[in-house]
């Protein structure tokens, strides 16, 4: 850490980031350049791993390479995935490769190389609390080790948090959420059965991670899902459109109650499984099959509705949503591949009226991505979030290829300029109405 982001009490930066996720990161890498910028980055763990649950070998990121941290903001940046690859040696072998998804393990240790290159993070510093100043209009960001920061404005990059059903939610071991599914996974292999719940590509990739191992070590499995079908991601190019900034700005635009229709009927735009694995988890399954019966069972339309622990074993029962008919199932091992959510943080607690809300006290983002009272205020005061506004700006979210696009937008708001290119269009298509045509543009 050099001396340049040490606390100074007497110090007001222009912006303090919370949290250390992807998309805080690409903000610190772009902000890095800017000299006129005082920008801190808090992060309590002690250093940069992105899901470290997950990072199955064979995993790939859903997104091509030009996905990264700041490319599709600053193709010229040096903290860009491909001068990550030239300072490695790699550059030609991912070329040679010729898949241009970065596998997820390598994602992460381009990650932790832009980290290790940057002096505005700060990890290991935990944000107890957060109040604002109305007179002063800045943020007094206090840290557990007892050192107050003071900023003009904030950015929440704290992430999501995983998402247990109800039914689970005062379960004891051995259930666990995917998100610790490595850590846990030779204690699920030394059990006679194992049921994974979930539709999304943790689901899959947990169940395919097993199901190549079932034969040595004997376990009966299960994969469950309360969706339709296992749905594969969609990446018709077309459909790949609306994860672009004209999209995202007609999404803000509509009603909140039609917001949410569309991002519950939009879910296997985001949410879907890669088809590659699909057809892999199958060929696999047809493979095994050739020489007996697979002990396997993969439920659709099934929604868990309660869970028991004997001591030894679960007692999982679900609901045949089509049929409307109650099943159970036996297990010893649950996993539960059940996705994540935006989380509020408990330091935001002392902001109070600052942090304005939707009727359903949800962020109420707007379309610079800032929650805060004062929202007309480009001077400070200012409030910004990262990947917690699915329900005002669409399926852009969380979607990494974004992240550049939500930083520049950022940076713009913090400087009042545009330091970094912000793109309005760059779709083929129109997503509302068109403009009437008037007497006088007919002529």
């Amino acid at each position: 850490m050099s001396e340049s982001v040490r606390a100074d009490p007497q110090r007001v930066y222009d912006v303090i980031g919370i949290g250390l996720g992807p998309f805080n990161l690409g903000l610190a890498a772009l902000t890095a350049p800017i000299t006129q910028l005082d920008a801190l980055f808090l992060e309590r763990a002690p250093r940069f791993d992105w899901h470290p649950g997950m990072m199955l070998e064979s995993s790939t990121l859903q997104v091509p390479f030009l996905a990264d941290l700041v490319t599709l903001a600053d193709p010229t940046s040096e903290f860009s995935f491909l001068n990550y690859l030239k300072h490695v040696g790699r550059i030609y072998p991912f070329y040679i490769r010729e898949n241009f998804n970065p596998m997820r393990v390598e994602y992460n240790q381009y990650c932790q190389w832009v980290a290790g290159r940057l002096d505005n993070l700060r990890f290991g510093f935990d944000v107890e609390s957060v109040d604002f100043d109305a007179v002063s209009r800045t943020y007094r960001v206090h840290l557990s080790e007892g050192e107050t920061l003071t900023a003009a404005r904030l950015v929440l990059g704290t992430g999501t948090a995983p998402v247990v059903p109800a039914a689970c939610a005062d379960l004891p071991d051995p259930a666990l959420h995917s998100a610790h599914y490595l850590s846990r996974k030779a204690e699920l292999q030394r059990m006679r059965s194992i049921t994974i719940v979930g539709g999304g590509q943790s689901a899959a990739e947990i169940y395919y991670d097993l199901l190549q191992e079932q034969l040595d070590h004997d376990y009966t499995l299960n994969w469950v899902t309360r969706s339709a079908r296992f749905f594969p991601l969609e990446y018709a190019k077309l459909t790949l459109e609306m994860t672009s900034p004209e999209y995202t700005a007609y999404f803000h635009e509509l009603p909140a109650n039609r917001r949410d229709e569309l991002i519950d009927s939009q879910k296997s735009l985001y949410k879907g499984i890669n088809e590659d694995l699909i057809n892999d988890i199958y060929d696999l399954l047809y493979t095994r099959s050739l020489t007996g019966r697979v002990p396997t069972v993969l439920l659709t339309n099934s929604a868990l509705q309660s869970a028991e622990w004997s001591g030894t074993e679960y007692r999982l029962g679900f609901r045949q949503q089509e049929q409307g008919r109650d099943f159970s199932l036996a297990s010893e091992g649950l996993v539960l591949a059940t996705g994540y959510a935006a989380a509020e943080p408990e330091f935001l607690t002392g902001l109070g009226a600052q942090i304005r809300r939707d009727d359903r006290g949800r962020f109420d983002v707007d379309a610079r991505y800032r929650i805060d009272a004062g929202s007309n205020d480009s001077e400070s005061g200012a409030l910004y979030v990262q990947n917690a506004e699915l329900h005002t700006h669409g399926l852009g979210s969380p979607d990494l290829g974004m992240g550049a696009f939500r930083n520049s937008c950022i940076i713009r708001d913090i400087l009042g300029r545009e330091h970094y290119s912000v793109e309005t269009r760059i779709g083929f298509q129109r997503f509302g109405a068109p403009a009437p045509v008037t007497t006088e543009a007919r002529r």
